[in-house]
């Protein structure tokens, strides 16, 4: 409230001020909350954009310390869990997108079990530049042929898996994966591939501890060659073209963990081949 002073010389016995209506009291303290949460969104959106924000000359309220994780841009998180990702991964390969892989328990509670990132190296998706380089972008976002391709063709990716759900065993993500990579595998090379199956998942054992937050790398190297990591350790590594397809298409293939995901990850192979 404005404070007026007049001469007392002219004014010798003002009367005091009347006391502030309700109302107006309401109506300040409504312009000061509102006004918090428009500073708030501003610091939120403008951190995002990957601005600096505003340093004032005193200290910041709380609601000013407000921001996404350090370094991570929309593009790099998974925005169900939050999980972020790197941009990069080893080797220099190029974040295609971003994804989470749900289950139920007894078909009624659904639970995020990780999110995942996708990534490819450049320089080998140049084998796909060259066959699709003519084609408008529209047509490879909704192109089987190419993600058909990016299966099988000698192309370096890494499927980064982050541990969303605490409670998750070694055991159960062996199962998990006997199960569904045993499904691909069965999808791409017949019967015939139980002993491969079980080359794979023996990886998983049971030393290997998870937590929350516990990475899980599956990369496909040059010729072929599928390499695991747990928590950075690599774990063992198998050369099996049908082995590295059938992982891969997990996450990219027709019938993929998540489709938001996947359709995220074309869009940016299609974007990267048109570059």
């Amino acid at each position: 409230m404005v404070s007026l002073r007049f001469p007392t010389a002219t004014f010798a016995h003002l009367p005091p001020p009347p006391p502030p209506h309700r109302t107006a009291i309401a109506a300040a303290i409504a312009a000061a909350a509102a006004a918090a949460a428009a500073a708030a969104s501003f610091s939120l959106t403008a951190k995002s954009a990957g601005r600096p924000l505003p340093h004032p000359a005193h200290s910041a309220p709380l609601w000013a310390s407000l921001s996404l994780a350090d370094g991570a841009t929309p593009g790099n998180v998974e925005p169900r869990t939050g999980a972020a990702f790197p941009a990069e991964a080893a080797g220099g390969r190029r974040l295609l997108g971003v994804g989470l892989r749900k289950t139920t328990i007894l078909g009624l509670k659904s639970i995020d079990v990780y999110a995942f990132g996708v990534y490819a190296d450049d320089s080998d998706l140049k084998q796909l530049r060259d066959k699709y380089q003519k084609l408008p972008v529209s047509e490879l976002k909704e192109s089987a042929e190419l993600i058909s391709d990016a299966l099988e063709r000698d192309i370096r990716m890494t499927v980064r898996l982050q541990i969303v759900y605490g409670r998750l065993s070694i055991g159960s993500v062996r199962s998990a994966f006997e199960k569904s990579v045993g499904s691909r595998l069965l999808k791409f090379g017949g019967p015939d591939t139980k002993e491969l199956l079980q080359s794979f998942v023996s990886l998983f054992k049971d030393e290997y501890k998870l937590s929350k937050g516990s990475v899980i790398e599956l990369s496909r190297e040059s010729n072929h060659v599928l390499k695991i990591s747990i928590g950075g350790e690599e774990v063992g590594s198998i050369q099996n073209k049908l082995l590295c397809q059938s992982i891969l298409d997990l996450y990219i293939g027709d019938d993929p963990f998540d489709r938001s995901a996947k359709d995220n990850i074309q869009g940016s192979l299609a974007s990267i081949i048109k570059a």
